[in-house]
């Protein structure tokens, strides 16, 4: 059994390589409406925002099979079970790479006008929200493999090598930015290319992981029990759940806010969400974290192993939103002008709306982390409840504020948040929840 030092050494080995494969999921999105809407136009940034359910549904399809299989891994990896472990790993991305050629199929190849049309029902717009969603649902396969192999990759040991390929990937990423927009003339669908060219490059350096001889290979070989892609898909189904809630979330908030709010209120929700990918880089880097470490101190039943790894998660995330709160106060002017603002309204409602977030997803990535808890001491119920309920319970406070005091609804974020912690609680005492190992 590992001893606290050298756990705690690991956390944050862990910490920084999951903090840099979360830009790979979030941050390209930021970087493209910057660039977006510095060379293409603010319909461009529109477009990109549009197309963001797509990019999140992506993700959902990785935390459904690759987060679950992670966390499976490395309960077997804590067992000393190779050969399960490697069997999680091959049907993890066996799945992984067929749903992502079936997306890229349907969306990208046989309906690439109908789901813009799905997203997009202003005509100025469209043009441009096709042009890009298509690029991304044919590459979507690299979003997935990327995010899949990175998780494998640092549960099995190596989460420096998952570090540099995020660099490098997002460094590729920003460069063919410029090079396909501006000096190719590709337009919008040229920014949409340069993230899933920097995916595939990444990709390749994670390949490299398996020159040497690892503990995770291919294995052909069955359980007992046959296919285990049913266990993958329960494990990974609270963060997936999680995650295709907040797609409807974006679905439906984008409707009530341009319908209450306009033009002014839309731009300013975009730059929200925006700012929630920048939470998301600590909130996944932290929960990945949790879920990998986590899992192996309770595969090997150290019961200190895993309070040392939630407490040190728990206190990062808390310094991670204070740092990043305080940035959004003092800097917001400058938070909206670097998205192409420059009208006063614009201007003056996306700062209002930023500092209210700013605080909102606070609660949120507590929330988010202690899903995670839930799910490490195998109290699935709870963790299924707030999966559900992460997300949808804005909905009905953002509809009740859009009709009743519309001048407060930024504030219905941190109302909802606020809602489901007293319900989470409620349920905790009601169910007199404890955390103790599934095997103690």
């Amino acid at each position: 059994m590992e001893k606290q030092s050298d756990i705690g050494k690991q956390f944050y080995n862990y910490l920084w390589a999951y903090i840099l494969v979360a830009l790979s999921g979030c941050l390209g999105n930021v970087v493209d409406g910057i660039i977006v809407g510095n060379l293409i136009s603010e319909d461009g940034v529109s477009a990109i925002n549009l197309s963001k359910p797509i990019n999140q549904f992506i993700f959902t399809l990785h935390l459904l099979i690759n987060a679950g299989a992670g966390m499976l891994v490395a309960y077997a990896l804590g067992r000393k079970d190779i050969q399960e472990a490697r069997r999680f790993f091959t049907q993890a991305l066996s799945l992984s790479v067929g749903l992502g050629i079936l997306l890229a199929i349907v969306g990208g190849v046989v309906f690439p006008s109908e789901t813009a049309r799905l997203l997009c029902s202003n005509d100025q717009i469209l043009p441009l929200a096709r042009d890009y969603m298509q690029i991304l649902l044919l590459g979507n396969p690299a979003f997935i493999l990327m995010w899949g192999l990175s998780t494998m990759v640092g549960v099995d040991g190596k989460p420096k090598l998952v570090s540099l390929a995020v660099i490098i990937d997002n460094a590729a990423n920003l460069f063919l930015d410029i090079v396909f927009i501006k000096w190719l003339g590709w337009g919008i669908a040229g920014s949409s290319a340069a993230t899933v060219v920097g995916h595939l490059i990444g990709i390749a350096i994670l390949l490299t992981h398996w020159r040497k001889n690892r503990r995770l290979v291919f294995s052909p070989s069955f359980s007992k029990d046959g296919w285990e892609g049913g266990s993958i898909v329960k494990q990974g189904a609270p963060l997936a759940i999680a995650s295709i809630s907040l797609t409807l979330l974006l679905l439906s908030a984008n409707t009530i806010v341009l319908g209450t709010l306009g033009r002014t209120g839309i731009f300013a929700f975009a730059v929200c969400m925006n700012l929630l990918q920048v939470y998301n880089l600590f909130l996944s880097g932290t929960c990945q974290t949790l879920q990998s470490l986590g899992a192996i101190q309770v595969g090997q039943g150290n019961v200190e192993g895993i309070r040392l790894v939630i407490r040190k998660a728990f206190r990062f995330i808390t310094a991670a939103m204070i740092v990043t709160c305080l940035l959004v106060w003092i800097w917001p002017t400058g938070i909206v002008r670097l998205f192409g603002a420059t009208d006063a309204a614009f201007v003056s409602e996306g700062i209002h709306a930023l500092r209210i977030f700013a605080l909102s997803f606070m609660p949120f990535c507590y929330i988010y982390v202690l899903m995670i808890v839930y799910k490490l001491y195998h109290h699935h119920r709870m963790a299924l409840f707030i999966s559900f309920a992460l997300s949808l319970t804005v909905i009905p406070v953002l509809w009740v504020m859009s009709r009743t005091a519309p001048q407060w609804l930024w504030y219905s974020y941190l109302i909802a948040y606020l809602i489901e912690a007293a319900l989470i609680w409620l349920l905790h005492k009601a169910n007199k929840v404890r955390f103790i190992l599934p095997h103690s």
